[in-house]
């Protein structure tokens, strides 16, 4: 029995190892994308259309639609699309202005926006521990952006800004997920999601661009970016978290920022400061442990 358990649990991290990696590798070719003058909305657009292009596939070989009919799952579906609809846009931004490892370690603050609008709203009681490791957090991002020496700073504000709102977003994405999951299948979930991140990104995307991705050479870059950066990627994700516990998926998950940045540094000629990596670990390693501590203690 427990042979088993440890298989399914190796099988669980495996999938959720492969969805890391491929959201992974799509901010380092969203990088560039966005180095060759491509419009950050605009390729946020294109992952995503291309994506659900790819759920809807997902959904209809499943045949779970059961939950369509409510309108309870179409609300908070809407909320995780408005959520990942800001996540890939200022995830995007953030590439442009402060390159792909520093916008991927911002992005991974995530827990800590959680942390925090749980206290401020009561979900959550705080606690010294968790104050602490919100200060490191805020200490690591001093040090990843610069923010220490404004002679020195090598990302932008709006760099930064974005970059936070990206994961700010997916802390919106991750509680409407969670309350959708209530009222239907995470194939319907997703699709609905996505529909939503369609309609939002038609307007500020740049409708020339949009034409001339499908025709441009770069073309593989951008259908690899959809299929495994929002369509494939969660098919693993979900996956795994059927089979894995969430304290090590949470773990398993910082390849994610750890894959991008290094795609950042070896295929896009990135550069970090000593200083920066020291502000990336402390990042990755308490946000980690925050993630681990929320799980394992609910």
């Amino acid at each position: 029995m427990m042979q088993k358990h440890a298989q399914i649990s190796i099988k669980g991290s495996a999938f959720v190892a492969l969805a890391a990696l491929c959201w992974g590798v799509s901010g380092g070719i969203a990088g560039i994308l966005l180095a060759d003058g491509w419009d950050a909305f605009t390729v946020s657009f294109v992952r995503g259309a291309i994506g659900l292009m790819v759920l809807l596939v997902w959904l209809f070989l499943s045949r779970r639609t059961g939950g369509l009919k409510n309108p309870r799952l179409w609300f908070w579906s809407a909320v995780a699309g408005l959520g990942v609809a800001g996540n890939f846009s200022f995830y995007f931004l953030s590439i442009r202005e402060g390159g792909v490892a520093v916008a991927a370690t911002l992005m991974y603050c995530a827990p800590v926006f959680v942390y925090m609008v749980s206290f401020g709203l009561k979900l959550e009681r705080p606690t010294p521990l968790k104050w602490a490791a919100i200060g490191v957090v805020i200490l690591g991002i001093v040090l990843l952006t610069g923010l220490y020496d404004a002679g020195a700073r090598s990302v932008t504000p709006v760099g930064m800004g974005t970059g936070l709102l990206a994961g700010l977003s997916y802390g919106i994405f991750i509680f409407g997920f969670s309350y959708a999951a209530r009222y239907g299948s995470p194939q319907e979930i997703l699709v609905i999601a996505f529909t939503v991140f369609v309609f939002l990104l038609i307007w500020p995307s740049d409708a020339g661009q949009i034409v001339a991705a499908v025709t441009t050479t770069a073309w593989p870059l951008f259908l690899i970016l959809g299929v495994l950066g929002a369509g494939v990627s969660f098919f693993f994700y979900i996956v795994g978290l059927r089979h894995t516990a969430p304290t090590t998926a949470s773990i398993v998950a910082m390849i994610e920022p750890v894959t991008a940045s290094l795609f950042g540094v070896v295929m896009l000629n990135e550069t970090l400061t000593g200083l920066q990596i020291v502000g990336m670990g402390l990042i990755l390693v308490t946000v980690t442990a925050l993630s681990v501590a929320s799980t394992a203690h609910p």
